[in-house]
């Protein structure tokens, strides 16, 4: 009987340890498959140690995205760029995005990508959230004519208690003034009156986001094997999650008030999305608060060495206003031409992210993006593409018809302009923040005159790390009542 008894857990035993080669050999196949797969294509060359091409690409990305971009052996096709958190992008140029975009999620799956990228299976976000973008689009977007009046008295109220009415020059730390006041307006927007003027709801607009990036980096430092294990235990994801806990906390009490009170049959819905997005996840709501500042910031970055066009803007924006009966209406804002162009012409120089179409994801794992940067710098898509030029989409617009009118704006995504993403998942909140930038532009140009501290002549330097490009938040601007005529709104 004992005999038996151990020749059947040899057998088992021996079962099992197939079972556990094949599996092996499996994943060694697969791994070899893929990798052979990607040696077909060329790949940016690393004549480095994996650290020190680490710390190379967080300080140089730019040059190197622009470098294989400008390789004449790249040119028209997908290459590769080895990243700083170990993976191998491909690079795909602008003219492929139209053909990849027709391509459906199981094959081209946005979604995945970014639960990848954001390290959801630790995060617990949830970004591939239907819901949110739907909201957007269906809901937000053909209100925004409505809302307009309601947006502009957030901005008028907010900048009113960030910027100081300083009859002589003041120092305004500016960025930190643009990220208070977007929170405020979209929090009307998203959440309601209610809560816009909450702190809780403010410190959580506000920090987020960053929390939300400092755990994903915690993340990814941490070897995979461990992850499951003890990635739930870093400060940073418990912090996050406490974060998540808050928001829902002064969130409930508004949403269980309203639905009691949707059963009087005479209950006015209050006119915001928080009607709408009672499930949409915080990452939606709040990311784009820094984007919007990180633009707005650096157009008056860019303003504030360029004087010249202070008053051309200031007139177009008064003549906008007074044609549409003193107000900030939708149909003002599309006549702001030149601040568009300003506005995209900013965005073209300095872009939140130095490649787009990021994290698209082809099985079995292949990221692909798209350089976005070296694309605005290529003179053959915007001739003298190193000069700022904040009027070069207005000149544009003003020789063309409808198709040119329509693919030189601020708010257009397609294969040459790549901030707003690209295709079926273009960020739909491109409107808001175009409408918030606007407003809030208009408003400080209309109020004051600002310059740069110290005087300091050249434009204040962003800061790059690895793909991400973001202003300089600790110099200060100066600001002023402005003396400039017909600047009153």
């Amino acid at each position: 009987m004992e005999v038996q008894y151990i020749l059947e857990i040899l057998h088992n035993l021996e079962a099992a340890i197939w079972a556990v080669l094949i599996f092996i050999a499996f994943v060694l196949i697969s791994q070899a498959h893929y990798k052979a797969q990607l040696a077909k294509l060329p790949t940016f060359n690393i004549d480095e140690g994996n650290e020190k091409w680490r710390r190379t690409y967080l300080k140089s990305a730019r040059r190197l995205y622009q470098e294989g971009y400008k390789k004449v052996s790249f040119k028209n096709q997908a290459w590769i760029m080895p990243t700083s958190d170990g993976r191998k992008n491909v690079v795909v140029p602008g003219q492929l995005l139209s053909e990849l975009s027709k391509l459906p999620e199981t094959v081209l799956s946005f979604p995945t990508a970014i639960n990848k990228v954001l390290e959801v299976k630790y995060t617990k976000v949830a970004p591939d959230e239907p819901l949110a973008p739907y909201c957007i689009k269906a809901d937000l977007n053909p209100a925004l004519s409505r809302l307009n009046p309601i947006i502009y008295r957030e901005v008028e109220n907010a900048l009113e208690d960030e910027i100081p009415q300083c009859e002589d020059w003041a120092p305004v730390f500016i960025y930190q003034k643009l990220v208070n006041t977007v929170a405020k307006v979209s929090g009307r927007i998203f959440l309601g009156a209610e809560l816009s003027p909450n702190k809780d709801y403010l410190d959580t607009a506000i920090n987020y986001t960053i929390e939300l990036g400092n755990a994903v980096q915690a993340v990814k430092k941490m070897k995979p094997w461990l992850r499951p294990f003890l990635a739930w235990k870093l400060p940073e994801v418990q912090q996050l999650n406490k974060r998540e806990e808050m928001a829902i906390r002064f969130l409930e009490p508004i949403i269980q008030a309203r639905r009691e009170a949707s059963k009087d049959p005479d209950y006015q819905k209050p006119d915001d999305m928080l009607q709408r997005i009672v499930k949409m996840q915080l990452l939606v709501i709040f990311a784009g608060i820094h984007n919007t500042t990180v633009t707005a910031t650096n157009v008056l970055y860019n303003l504030a060495v360029s004087p010249e066009y202070m008053q051309p803007l200031r007139e177009e924006i008064c003549k906008a206003i007074s044609d549409n009966d003193g107000t900030l209406t939708l149909r003002a804002l599309q006549q702001m031409e030149k601040l568009d162009s300003f506005m995209k012409e900013t965005i073209r120089f300095y872009p939140p992210e130095l490649t787009s179409f990021s994290g698209q994801y082809i099985p079995p794992g292949t990221s692909i993006e798209t350089p976005l940067q070296a694309i605005y710098q290529d003179d053959s898509n915007y001739p003298d593409s190193d000069t700022f030029d904040g009027f070069r989409f207005y000149k544009i617009r003003q020789g063309g018809g409808a198709t040119v009118h329509a693919r030189n704006q601020f708010v257009t995504s397609n294969e040459q302009n790549l901030v707003f993403g690209y295709g079926k998942h273009a960020c739909p909140g491109s409107f808001l923040a175009a409408a918030e930038i606007k407003m809030i532009v208009s408003k400080i140009l209309l109020t004051y005159d600002f310059k740069n501290a110290d005087n300091w002549t050249e434009r204040y330097p962003n800061y790059e790390v690895g793909r991400l490009n973001m202003p300089e938040t600790a110099i200060p601007l100066l600001f002023r009542k402005t003396t400039a005529q017909d600047s009153s709104l």
